[in-house]
């Protein structure tokens, strides 16, 4: 099929059916914010009177550390429990200040930069506490075995409450250069609004990887009670981690030369990975030092930093299913899958990574080069958003896997403190035992809402069930969650704050220059009976000076019984970015994300751009 032109003109009606209603489009920013909520509901500690909006919740944890005669209040709960776990916080402190760092013009397009900062600095602040002394942390605060034997709220806690620490005789790498790490990121996080909380985690970050250094082992062979829970399989990736944000924190060319000297003997340049989680920096340490190369920054240690850079190619290319067969798996509807427990954590952390990648490759005007081809850099946006929509609902169950997203997520999560009614609602303490008589085997759905919880998720097969005893599926993790504060934003700043259609959206004329509306034009049935419908809205725009730019969004849907595939588009006119499409050699055309070969019928694609003026004129070239 060849050259079959597309004006854009009638009214789009409102919802997607595929099987079930669906949105078309995601609200991205109700998400992030959602997200923020679920930090505050893991707060331990004395909860701030205004920076608190998750009512259910009250003061825990107030007596944290007095036993060792330190003061540990504060930080956060890790999932579904209350148990304060060193290593998984850190490192979600650690996604939360680089979402914060790559992603702060759109988090401050949508006025959550503060509540971004304050999730950040209730960690900081905690952390900071655990380091009371330059080659002392404590890593840990209750027992996860004591812990899981009962069911009861943060305010209610009887279990143990003692605080495990490494020092010299005791070290814990892993922990102490995770840690270190966190406090380097958080302080460029913190640089332009506060200069002197920016200095002092610089200065914790900087005496904890020197400890992480020196003294050197696992920290799970020193807090032995952590095995069972958060076992650690090296620590050589976080001590090269924490060096590379050290030199993004403080220029000191010492840290950059450590990754460098010690590429080899600690794995940074030998591991290629294809996965990044609170265990496993190495992907994400990849792809920071890339970074440096990719802004010709990297003078005598470029052919290092090369080496780094063809790792952090490798895991974008596994994520993409472009690395020659050695892919991440995936689920038959679309999920990256990498452990059957809690493997969203795994799918967010992945999207954040190539979401970063992303920008960096677009700033140095690259792509990325896969066994199977050039990537361009809005392709891996395009994967990642891909990945978040099946989060948020467009997925085999039509269901939300962020809890309180949408109309259908689940209700039986995995959550001491959600699934039992609030202290200021039942103010009777509920004991160790009668909270799994009364609550945890409780049939109903929980009484208070975790709001952007992201829980396990499905399995390889994309089933799930929503139960409150399969915590596999079920529970919700910082880990988990705190990647998704930055995608939210990029994905927010690319499609807009559009959230679901409505069927009261009323036509808007043709204008020269376009407002806000929605259209569709669906492509005459050809000879080979393939009938495609595009669907254009415009979501936004702005004015800078006597300039009026627009956010064009281009819905591509099959509307046929058969598969198209090999889809290219030509489109002219075309003066701005976009995004979602692929160049080709030919002038003018573009092609699907070489992630998606086929557009199944009744599914859809999304892709944007931005200019000023009238909207672009689009053709379909070829498909088979």
């Amino acid at each position: 099929m060849k050259n079959v032109n597309i004006p854009l003109c009638m009214l789009l009606i409102a919802l997607v059916h595929l099987g079930a209603s669906v949105p078309l489009s995601f609200n991205y920013g109700d998400a992030l914010d959602k997200s923020l909520l679920f930090f505050e509901a893991q707060r331990s500690g004395k909860l701030p009177l205004q920076q608190q909006r998750v009512k259910w919740r009250g003061d825990s944890g107030l007596n944290d550390g007095f036993q060792q005669g330190v003061d540990l209040v504060g930080g956060y709960y890790d999932a579904g429990d209350h148990v304060k776990f060193g290593l998984p916080m850190a490192y979600s402190v650690t996604m939360l200040a680089w979402g914060a760092i790559e992603f702060r013009k759109e988090i401050s397009d949508i006025n959550q930069l503060e509540n971004t900062l304050w999730a950040i600095k209730w960690g900081t602040d905690y952390l900071i506490k655990a380091h009371p002394q330059p080659n002392v942390l404590y890593g840990q605060v209750g027992d996860g075995a004591s812990d899981h034997y009962c069911w009861e709220r943060a305010e209610d806690m009887t279990t143990s409450r003692t605080a495990y620490r490494i020092d010299e005789a005791h070290p814990g790498s892993d922990l102490a250069g995770e840690t270190a790490a966190a406090l380097a990121a958080a302080s460029i996080a913190f640089s332009p609004y506060n200069s002197s909380y920016s200095a002092l985690l610089l200065v914790h970050a900087k005496q904890l990887f020197t400890f992480a250094d020196r003294f050197r082992g696992l920290y799970d062979n020193s807090i032995y009670s952590a095995q069972q829970f958060y076992p650690s399989s090296g620590y050589s990736d976080e001590l090269l981690w924490a060096a590379a944000w050290l030199y993004e924190a403080s220029s000191d060319e010492y840290y950059l030369k450590y990754v460098v000297d010690n590429a080899v003997y600690m794995g940074g340049t030998g591991w290629a990975v294809k996965e990044f989680n609170w265990d496993n920096k190495y992907a994400g340490l990849q792809i920071l030092l890339s970074k440096i190369l990719l802004e010709g920054k990297a003078g005598s240690y470029a052919s290092t930093l090369k080496q780094y850079q063809a790792k952090a190619d490798y895991f974008a290319c596994a994520c993409l299913q472009k690395n020659d067969g050695y892919n991440v798996q995936k689920t038959p509807g679309g999920l990256l899958y990498v452990h059957d427990w809690n493997n969203l954590q795994y799918v967010s952390s992945a999207a954040f990574l190539l979401v970063v990648y992303s920008n960096y490759l677009s700033a140095a005007k690259t792509q990325l080069n896969c066994p199977e081809g050039q990537i361009q850099p809005p392709e891996l946006i395009s994967f990642s958003k891909s990945q978040v929509d099946y989060i948020l609902g467009k997925n085999p169950k039509y269901i939300s896997y962020l809890v309180g997203y949408g109309q259908n997520y689940p209700v039986h999560v995995h959550h001491r403190g959600a699934s039992i009614a609030s202290i200021f609602s039942l103010q009777s303490e509920v004991g160790c035992s009668q909270g799994f008589d009364a609550w945890y085997n409780n049939a109903e759905a929980n009484p208070n809402v975790i709001y952007g919880g992201l829980v396990g998720g499905p399995d390889g097969n994309d089933a799930f069930s929503d139960e409150r005893s399969n915590y596999e599926q079920t529970e919700p993790t910082l880990a988990g969650n705190a990647p998704l504060v930055g995608i939210f934003a990029k994905l927010q700043s690319l499609y807009g704050n559009i959230g679901s259609y409505h069927q009261n959206e009323v036509p808007v004329p043709q204008q020269k220059a376009p407002s806000t509306g929605t259209w569709k034009t669906q492509v005459p049935k050809t000879s080979e009976g393939v009938p495609v419908e595009f669907l254009h809205s415009i979501t936004s725009s702005w004015s800078v000076g006597d300039a009026t730019y627009y956010r064009h969004r281009v819905i591509i849907k099959n509307t046929s019984l058969k598969p198209i595939s090999d889809l290219q588009l030509v489109i002219e006119n075309l003066s701005g970015s976009l995004w979602g499409l692929s160049p080709t050699k030919e002038k003018n055309t573009y092609e699907l994300p070489q992630w998606l070969k086929v557009l199944n019928p009744g599914s859809e694609y999304m892709f944007v751009y931005v200019q000023g003026g009238d909207q672009a004129k689009i053709s379909i070239q070829s498909f088979h």
